[in-house]
Protein backbone atom coordinates (compact mmCIF):
# COMPACT_ATOMS: atom_id res chain seq x y z
CA UNK A 1 0.00 0.00 0.00
CA UNK A 2 1.19 3.79 -0.29
CA UNK A 3 0.30 5.23 2.94
CA UNK A 4 0.10 8.90 3.91
CA UNK A 5 1.12 10.01 7.39
CA UNK A 6 0.53 13.56 7.87
CA UNK A 7 1.04 14.33 11.84
CA UNK A 8 3.81 11.87 12.57
CA UNK A 9 3.52 8.44 14.00
CA UNK A 10 6.23 6.44 15.88
CA UNK A 11 9.54 5.51 14.07
CA UNK A 12 9.37 2.06 15.03
CA UNK A 13 6.01 1.20 13.47
CA UNK A 14 7.17 3.37 10.76
CA UNK A 15 9.90 1.01 10.03
CA UNK A 16 7.50 -2.33 10.63
CA UNK A 17 5.77 -0.97 8.02
CA UNK A 18 8.41 -0.38 5.14
CA UNK A 19 9.76 -3.18 6.02
CA UNK A 20 6.37 -5.11 5.24
CA UNK A 21 6.88 -3.65 1.95
CA UNK A 22 4.40 -0.28 2.09
CA UNK A 23 5.58 2.45 0.68
CA UNK A 24 5.09 5.42 3.22
CA UNK A 25 5.01 9.10 2.44
CA UNK A 26 5.30 11.50 5.66
CA UNK A 27 3.87 14.81 4.72
CA UNK A 28 1.44 17.45 6.38
CA UNK A 29 -1.21 18.86 3.87
CA UNK A 30 -3.40 22.32 4.04
CA UNK A 31 -7.19 21.73 4.28
CA UNK A 32 -7.50 22.92 0.64
CA UNK A 33 -4.72 20.81 -0.61
CA UNK A 34 -5.66 17.33 1.19
CA UNK A 35 -8.59 16.15 -0.84
CA UNK A 36 -6.78 16.56 -4.21
CA UNK A 37 -3.54 14.34 -2.47
CA UNK A 38 -5.76 11.82 -1.20
CA UNK A 39 -6.15 10.51 -4.76
CA UNK A 40 -2.82 9.37 -4.46
CA UNK A 41 -2.53 7.17 -1.61
CA UNK A 42 -4.45 3.73 -0.53
CA UNK A 43 -4.36 5.24 3.22
CA UNK A 44 -4.12 7.76 5.26
CA UNK A 45 -2.97 8.10 8.77
CA UNK A 46 -3.76 11.02 10.68
CA UNK A 47 -3.96 12.42 13.92
CA UNK A 48 -5.56 15.26 16.04
CA UNK A 49 -4.20 18.30 13.60
CA UNK A 50 -5.61 16.87 9.91
CA UNK A 51 -9.12 16.80 9.97
CA UNK A 52 -10.95 14.35 6.76
CA UNK A 53 -13.66 16.42 5.89
CA UNK A 54 -16.73 15.45 3.14
CA UNK A 55 -15.00 17.86 0.62
CA UNK A 56 -11.49 16.10 0.39
CA UNK A 57 -13.57 12.76 0.55
CA UNK A 58 -14.76 14.31 -2.67
CA UNK A 59 -11.73 15.54 -4.30
CA UNK A 60 -10.17 11.86 -3.97
CA UNK A 61 -12.78 10.25 -5.48
CA UNK A 62 -11.69 7.83 -8.73
CA UNK A 63 -8.34 7.84 -6.42
CA UNK A 64 -6.68 4.77 -4.61
CA UNK A 65 -7.72 5.86 -1.16
CA UNK A 66 -9.38 2.67 0.83
CA UNK A 67 -8.62 3.29 4.36
CA UNK A 68 -8.22 6.14 7.05
CA UNK A 69 -6.93 5.92 10.24
CA UNK A 70 -7.25 7.87 13.36
CA UNK A 71 -4.54 7.17 15.53
CA UNK A 72 -6.10 8.03 18.65
CA UNK A 73 -9.25 7.52 20.34
CA UNK A 74 -12.04 10.01 18.95
CA UNK A 75 -13.07 10.09 15.21
CA UNK A 76 -14.56 13.65 15.18
CA UNK A 77 -12.33 15.19 12.61
CA UNK A 78 -12.92 12.40 10.32
CA UNK A 79 -16.56 12.79 8.77
CA UNK A 80 -16.70 9.08 9.07
CA UNK A 81 -20.72 8.12 7.88
CA UNK A 82 -19.45 10.16 4.65
CA UNK A 83 -16.70 8.23 4.07
CA UNK A 84 -17.82 4.91 4.89
CA UNK A 85 -20.85 5.74 2.28
CA UNK A 86 -17.87 6.09 -0.60
CA UNK A 87 -16.34 3.27 0.26
CA UNK A 88 -13.88 4.05 2.43
CA UNK A 89 -12.94 2.59 5.35
CA UNK A 90 -12.29 3.94 8.64
CA UNK A 91 -10.58 3.19 11.69
CA UNK A 92 -8.83 4.10 15.29
CA UNK A 93 -6.57 3.08 18.08
CA UNK A 94 -9.47 3.34 21.28
CA UNK A 95 -6.59 0.86 23.05
CA UNK A 96 -3.67 2.27 23.05
CA UNK A 97 -4.05 5.79 24.99
CA UNK A 98 -6.50 4.95 27.71
CA UNK A 99 -4.01 4.90 30.39
CA UNK A 100 -1.81 8.17 29.16
CA UNK A 101 -5.40 9.91 29.06
CA UNK A 102 -6.56 8.95 32.60
CA UNK A 103 -3.03 9.73 34.09
CA UNK A 104 -2.66 12.95 32.69
CA UNK A 105 -6.58 13.15 33.86
CA UNK A 106 -5.51 12.30 37.52
CA UNK A 107 -2.63 14.54 37.59
CA UNK A 108 -4.82 17.30 36.58
CA UNK A 109 -7.00 16.40 39.69
CA UNK A 110 -3.87 16.71 41.87
CA UNK A 111 -2.73 20.01 40.70
CA UNK A 112 -6.35 21.50 41.37
CA UNK A 113 -6.76 20.04 44.67
CA UNK A 114 -3.37 21.49 46.11
CA UNK A 115 -2.58 24.06 43.69
CA UNK A 116 0.37 22.33 42.10
CA UNK A 117 0.13 24.84 38.87
CA UNK A 118 0.11 28.30 40.12
CA UNK A 119 2.14 27.45 43.21
CA UNK A 120 4.85 26.82 41.00
CA UNK A 121 4.27 29.29 38.45
CA UNK A 122 4.56 32.09 41.40
CA UNK A 123 7.88 30.43 42.84
CA UNK A 124 8.98 30.90 39.12
CA UNK A 125 8.28 34.40 39.63
CA UNK A 126 10.49 34.82 42.78
CA UNK A 127 7.35 34.59 45.48
CA UNK A 128 7.00 32.62 48.35
CA UNK A 129 3.19 32.05 48.57
CA UNK A 130 2.83 29.42 51.12
CA UNK A 131 -0.11 31.18 53.15
CA UNK A 132 -2.03 31.64 49.27
CA UNK A 133 -2.23 27.95 48.38
CA UNK A 134 -1.78 26.30 51.81
CA UNK A 135 -5.39 25.40 51.78
CA UNK A 136 -5.35 22.13 49.37
CA UNK A 137 -7.50 19.84 49.58
CA UNK A 138 -7.52 15.99 50.13
CA UNK A 139 -8.85 13.84 47.24
CA UNK A 140 -8.99 10.73 49.00
CA UNK A 141 -12.82 10.15 50.14
CA UNK A 142 -13.92 12.90 47.85
CA UNK A 143 -16.73 11.51 45.13
CA UNK A 144 -15.43 11.71 41.17
CA UNK A 145 -17.57 11.98 39.22
CA UNK A 146 -16.71 10.53 35.12
CA UNK A 147 -18.98 11.86 32.31
CA UNK A 148 -18.20 9.82 29.83
CA UNK A 149 -17.45 5.66 30.62
CA UNK A 150 -16.10 4.61 28.18
CA UNK A 151 -12.15 2.90 28.37
CA UNK A 152 -10.65 5.90 29.47
CA UNK A 153 -13.32 6.89 31.89
CA UNK A 154 -13.17 3.64 33.38
CA UNK A 155 -8.85 3.99 33.81
CA UNK A 156 -9.62 6.76 35.91
CA UNK A 157 -12.20 5.85 37.90
CA UNK A 158 -9.67 2.65 38.48
CA UNK A 159 -6.80 4.68 39.37
CA UNK A 160 -9.09 7.26 41.66
CA UNK A 161 -10.54 4.58 43.64
CA UNK A 162 -6.86 3.31 44.34
CA UNK A 163 -6.49 6.49 46.29
CA UNK A 164 -9.40 6.53 48.25
CA UNK A 165 -12.31 8.07 46.48
CA UNK A 166 -15.79 7.10 45.80
CA UNK A 167 -16.40 6.88 41.98
CA UNK A 168 -19.59 7.49 40.25
CA UNK A 169 -20.38 7.47 36.45
CA UNK A 170 -23.16 8.34 34.13
CA UNK A 171 -23.26 7.41 30.17
CA UNK A 172 -25.60 6.97 27.56
CA UNK A 173 -24.60 3.40 27.30
CA UNK A 174 -24.23 0.83 30.26
CA UNK A 175 -21.54 -1.95 29.88
CA UNK A 176 -23.20 -4.97 31.20
CA UNK A 177 -21.74 -5.98 34.48
CA UNK A 178 -19.13 -3.52 34.48
CA UNK A 179 -20.44 -1.28 37.38
CA UNK A 180 -19.59 -5.20 39.67
CA UNK A 181 -16.42 -5.74 37.88
CA UNK A 182 -15.06 -2.16 38.36
CA UNK A 183 -17.15 -1.63 41.77
CA UNK A 184 -18.52 1.79 40.13
CA UNK A 185 -22.27 2.83 39.68
CA UNK A 186 -23.73 4.26 37.09
CA UNK A 187 -25.82 7.50 37.85
CA UNK A 188 -28.37 9.79 35.92
CA UNK A 189 -26.35 13.10 34.68
CA UNK A 190 -28.01 15.44 37.02
CA UNK A 191 -27.28 13.01 40.07
CA UNK A 192 -23.84 13.29 39.54
CA UNK A 193 -23.86 16.82 38.76
CA UNK A 194 -25.30 17.26 42.37
CA UNK A 195 -22.86 14.84 44.39
CA UNK A 196 -19.60 15.00 42.42
CA UNK A 197 -16.46 17.22 44.05
CA UNK A 198 -14.69 16.29 41.34
CA UNK A 199 -16.08 16.18 38.15
CA UNK A 200 -13.91 14.75 35.07
CA UNK A 201 -15.18 14.72 30.92
CA UNK A 202 -14.76 12.11 29.08
CA UNK A 203 -17.26 12.03 25.94
CA UNK A 204 -16.74 12.48 22.62
CA UNK A 205 -17.70 15.43 20.62
CA UNK A 206 -21.12 16.71 20.60
CA UNK A 207 -21.41 18.38 17.45
CA UNK A 208 -21.45 21.63 19.19
CA UNK A 209 -23.66 20.83 22.03
CA UNK A 210 -22.11 22.45 25.09
CA UNK A 211 -22.57 19.25 27.78
CA UNK A 212 -21.16 21.67 30.31
CA UNK A 213 -22.82 25.26 30.45
CA UNK A 214 -24.15 27.75 32.80
CA UNK A 215 -27.23 25.38 33.47
CA UNK A 216 -25.33 22.30 34.38
CA UNK A 217 -22.77 23.96 36.03
CA UNK A 218 -25.19 25.74 38.42
CA UNK A 219 -26.14 21.81 38.84
CA UNK A 220 -22.73 21.33 40.31
CA UNK A 221 -21.68 21.32 44.00
CA UNK A 222 -20.56 24.58 45.08
CA UNK A 223 -16.39 24.58 44.59
CA UNK A 224 -16.26 21.84 42.42
CA UNK A 225 -13.17 20.60 40.44
CA UNK A 226 -13.66 20.57 37.20
CA UNK A 227 -11.64 18.47 34.74
CA UNK A 228 -11.62 17.82 30.33
CA UNK A 229 -9.34 16.13 28.79
CA UNK A 230 -11.58 14.58 25.98
CA UNK A 231 -12.86 17.61 23.75
CA UNK A 232 -12.93 20.94 24.04
CA UNK A 233 -16.18 21.88 21.98
CA UNK A 234 -18.02 20.31 24.69
CA UNK A 235 -17.92 23.22 27.30
CA UNK A 236 -18.92 26.23 27.13
CA UNK A 237 -15.97 28.32 27.87
CA UNK A 238 -17.62 31.53 28.84
CA UNK A 239 -19.62 29.83 31.50
CA UNK A 240 -16.70 27.76 32.75
CA UNK A 241 -14.81 31.10 33.36
CA UNK A 242 -17.78 32.82 34.96
CA UNK A 243 -18.18 29.87 37.34
CA UNK A 244 -14.11 29.47 38.23
CA UNK A 245 -15.14 33.79 38.82
CA UNK A 246 -17.62 33.31 40.88
CA UNK A 247 -16.03 30.37 42.87
CA UNK A 248 -18.59 28.23 42.39
CA UNK A 249 -16.17 26.23 40.51
CA UNK A 250 -13.04 25.55 42.77
CA UNK A 251 -10.44 25.18 40.25
CA UNK A 252 -10.59 23.40 36.05
CA UNK A 253 -7.59 21.30 34.65
CA UNK A 254 -7.47 21.53 31.09
CA UNK A 255 -5.81 19.63 28.19
CA UNK A 256 -8.40 20.53 25.35
CA UNK A 257 -10.00 24.04 24.30
CA UNK A 258 -12.69 24.81 21.87
CA UNK A 259 -10.24 26.50 19.94
CA UNK A 260 -6.92 25.22 19.27
CA UNK A 261 -4.36 26.78 19.94
CA UNK A 262 -6.90 28.16 22.63
CA UNK A 263 -7.45 32.05 21.77
CA UNK A 264 -9.46 32.27 25.55
CA UNK A 265 -6.66 33.90 27.55
CA UNK A 266 -8.84 34.76 30.57
CA UNK A 267 -9.35 30.96 30.70
CA UNK A 268 -6.03 29.76 29.99
CA UNK A 269 -4.22 31.91 32.50
CA UNK A 270 -7.18 32.31 35.51
CA UNK A 271 -5.06 31.09 38.21
CA UNK A 272 -7.35 28.17 39.28
CA UNK A 273 -6.83 26.76 36.08
CA UNK A 274 -4.12 23.76 35.46
CA UNK A 275 -3.64 23.73 31.69
CA UNK A 276 -1.79 21.60 29.12
CA UNK A 277 -1.38 21.97 25.89
CA UNK A 278 -3.54 18.77 24.03
CA UNK A 279 -1.28 16.47 25.59
CA UNK A 280 -3.36 13.47 26.28
CA UNK A 281 -1.90 10.49 24.59
CA UNK A 282 1.52 12.28 24.38
CA UNK A 283 3.73 9.49 25.83
CA UNK A 284 6.07 7.55 24.73
CA UNK A 285 4.09 4.21 25.72
CA UNK A 286 0.95 5.31 24.17
CA UNK A 287 2.69 6.44 20.98
CA UNK A 288 4.30 3.03 20.89
CA UNK A 289 1.01 1.24 21.51
CA UNK A 290 -0.66 3.72 18.58
CA UNK A 291 1.86 2.77 16.33
CA UNK A 292 1.64 -0.87 17.17
CA UNK A 293 -2.32 -0.50 16.67
CA UNK A 294 -1.92 0.95 13.13
CA UNK A 295 0.58 -1.55 11.79
CA UNK A 296 -1.96 -4.09 12.71
CA UNK A 297 -5.07 -2.35 10.94
CA UNK A 298 -3.00 -1.79 7.92
CA UNK A 299 -1.39 -5.85 7.97
CA UNK A 300 -5.35 -7.36 8.71
CA UNK A 301 -7.46 -4.77 6.08
CA UNK A 302 -8.78 -6.69 3.39
CA UNK A 303 -8.21 -10.02 4.70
Amino acid sequence: MRILVTDGMDASALAQLKAKGHEIVEQFFPPEELGEALRDYDAVVVRSATKVRAQHIDAAKGGKLKLIIRGGVGVDNIDVEYAEKHGIAVKNTPKASSRSVAELAMGHMFSCARYISIAGHTMREDKWEKKAYGKGMELGGKTLGIIGFGRIGQALGLMAKGIGMEVIAEDIYHVPGIEEKLGIRYVELDDLLATADVISLHTPSLNGEKLICAETIAKMKDGVVFINTSRGDNVDEDALLAGLESGKIRAAGLDVYSEEPPKNKALYSHPNVSCTPHIGAATKEAQKRIGAEIVEIIESFGK
